[in-house]
């Protein structure tokens, strides 16, 4: 059985790579004849697909474990295809296999997929790297994939891809840049550039993608301008994609049945009941796998995790009246683990202990509450801080679980303990902070640098009971967290010092650190090596309040994003309330700041302590609620995409 490799030759059909041109039927293990009912179609559906996913024609086996996996049968397809990932060593292949291993939930293969992007590997596998990327919803941490897009002047299928990806992840560029492609480019470029906005859901490519179906003179060129305008819902195309299923090419009728389930076309039902016995191994593959996402659509509706949405994972409760300071992971299996701090009472002194929850739907619902650290210091522990301690180029990625063991107002301990199974277990706790005092490690705040070195930024005192004043020093692993030094020099501020830091990597091989004070704005210092000393400490130009902001670079863009409680009040506790809790972006390295909104406002209520991650095209956030004496833990999650618009007046 030969595969036909259409990834290239026709752009467009990226979407249906490897359908095989022969005539090889995955059929023969199921009766004969049409089934009768809709619950008959989906069983023999089910049945074809499992079939295809052992078939020996990789093309198959991967098209069968997307309809499995849609069809919810995740396990099956780990079982069959991880196998085949360890034994073969062909660069393409092993990036076809881990696409389909990610998207099953085996999120350790995407290592295999960042490995591809570098500079050293073939043009072609970069490519497939970045359509396995795009196909899946991921773009490692950012940087190389913005720099196959920063390659877009000179059009090819890998930029298009690159900037598919990264425009999946909110990038309003590579947007643009997409649009660019489908109002000037090559039907070969332009196939490719309609197959992703249409995924993107695109609205604003409609009128120029109909432009080019004016000019359309082939019969590939149609149905991929039709295509794409059926899964944006224009009704025209939606009428017309069915027509497709009458081609006599296997391709062409294979092409058009993945699009018609995609784009829900219930009308088209029987024409695929039929389809399921194609003397075509292809197009029964492609059939089936419409039938099911069909029967998927025709389940009741669910809220939409693209959309912005918050819930209250951890509510407040007689006697739990605080959870706050907590982090978010996304585990390897797809699951987001969400730790927080549980106190019996509200003060930062009471007895406390660090607890999770996992959801496996996006953050839209939540499990049973679990206890992840429990209670080893004198009075507490809490401020918790989940980090995977290896680069995404890497198979295996341990993650550390920091976190304070406070025993009295002059021993705070920054703690870790390392879990190597997905936060099923810990190994014995490692000491982080290598002296005696008081030291704060705010919540969500380590940070893994390019060079591969963990930064833990803290802010230190003696005794805070004699000395009420705080300076900031980073503690520092070269080694993965195995071994921790000092800093050389601390970074001090007027008043009560610096307060709360976190550093974040900045262009070249330097690091800003910013910290909460008394003076009612932001303050940053910058180190030239890695965290070890600090120029001299000065206003970031962002006025704020006395409570601790939280700053990150944006992956699918670079630009920097800053959270903060945009208020100043003089003469108020802290310098003003901590609301509003706001957004801003800077495309210039913190420099200037745009784009400024506010994502909490209500009144009477405090909002503090964020964490983020950013995963899937969103930015997940928690943050603790404060009201009528008691604290919640709310996760918040935003399209990236909407970070780029311009907020409501």
């Amino acid at each position: 059985m030969k595969n036909v490799c259409l990834l290239w030759s026709n752009a467009f059909r990226c979407a249906a790579m490897f359908v095989c041109a022969g005539v090889l039927c995955v059929v023969t293990a199921i009766e004969a004849g049409e089934p009768s009912t809709i619950e008959d179609a989906e069983r023999r559906s089910l049945e074809i697909l499992q079939t295809g996913l052992q078939s020996p024609d990789l093309g198959v086996a991967l098209n069968a474990a997307e309809g499995l996996t849609n069809a919810g049968k995740q396990q099956e397809v780990i079982a069959a295809l991880a196998p085949q990932l360890k034994q073969t060593t062909e660069s393409r292949r092993r990036c076809e296999l881990a696409r389909e291993l990610v998207r099953a939930g085996e999120r350790s293969s995407l290592a295999i997929l960042v490995q591809a992007l570098q500079d050293d590997v073939a043009f072609e596998t970069q490519t497939a790297a970045c359509e396995a990327l795009f196909r899946i919803e991921e773009i490692g941490e950012g940087p190389i994939l913005r720099k196959r897009f920063d390659q877009l002047q000179n059009i090819n299928a890998q930029t298009i891809l690159a900037a598919a990806a990264l425009a999946q992840w909110g990038n309003p560029l590579a947007t643009a840049k997409l649009r660019e492609v489908i109002k000037q480019a090559e039907w070969k470029d332009l196939q490719i550039a309609a197959w992703a906005v249409a995924r993107l859901g695109d609205a604003e490519s409609i009128g120029l993608l109909k432009t080019r179906q004016q000019s359309a003179s082939t019969a590939s060129d149609r149905l991929a301008l039709n295509a794409a305008l059926a899964l944006l819902g224009d009704e025209t195309a939606r009428h017309t994609l069915p027509s497709y299923l009458q081609d006599s090419d296997p391709l062409v009728r294979s092409e058009a049945i993945q699009f018609i389930g995609e784009a829900g076309i219930v009308a088209a039902r029987p024409e695929l009941i039929r389809l399921l016995a194609d003397p075509d191994e292809g197009t029964t593959i492609r059939a089936a796998q419409a039938i099911l996402n069909l029967s998927h659509r025709s389940d009741s509706p669910k809220s939409d995790p693209a959309t912005n949405f918050a819930r209250n994972v951890f509510p407040a409760t007689p006697k739990f009246p605080r959870y706050s300071e907590g982090s978010v992971i996304a585990l390897n299996d797809d699951v987001l683990l969400y730790a927080v701090t549980e106190f019996q009472k509200s003060s930062d002194h009471a007895d406390a202990q660090i607890v999770a929850r996992r959801s496996t739907d996006g953050g839209l619902t939540w499990g049973d509450k679990e206890v992840l650290q429990p209670n080893t210091g004198s009075l507490n522990v809490m401020s918790v801080t989940l980090r995977y301690l290896a680069p995404p180029t890497e198979l295996h990625r341990p993650i550390g679980m920091f976190y304070l063991n406070k025993n009295s107002y002059s021993d705070i301990r920054v703690m870790l303990r390392i879990s190597n199974d997905g936060c099923r277990t810990f190994g014995d706790p490692i000491r982080v902070s290598p002296h005696m005092g008081y030291h704060i490690l705010n919540n969500d705040r380590v940070t893994r640098l390019s060079t591969g070195r963990l930064i833990v930024p803290l802010a230190s005192t003696a005794d805070v009971q004699r000395v009420n004043h705080f300076v900031c020093q980073c503690c520092l692993s070269d080694d993965g967290g195995k071994t921790w030094r000092l800093g050389k020099e601390s970074v001090d501020y007027p008043k009560r010092g610096a307060m709360e830091p976190e550093v974040v990597e900045i262009d070249g091989n330097r690091v800003m650190m910013i910290f909460r004070n008394q003076l009612g704005h932001i303050a940053h210092a910058m180190s030239e090596d890695g965290g070890e000393t600090w120029s001299e400490p000065q206003s970031l130009g962002v006025p704020g309040p006395e409570a601790p902001a939280t700053i990150r670079r944006i992956p699918s863009t670079g630009d920097l994003l800053l959270i903060w409680n945009d208020n100043v009040e003089k003469g108020r506790h802290h310098g003003g309330s901590r609301n509003p809790l706001s957004l801003a972006i800077s495309s210039d390295e913190g420099k200037t700041w745009r784009l400024r909104r506010n994502v909490e406002a209500e009144k009477g209520h405090e909002y503090a302590y964020t964490s983020v991650l950013f995963w899937k095209g969103r930015l997940l956030m928690t943050y603790y609620v404060g009201g009528a004496g008691k604290i919640s833990s709310r996760f918040r999650s935003i399209p990236i995409r909407d970070l780029y618009t311009e907020p409501a007046s």
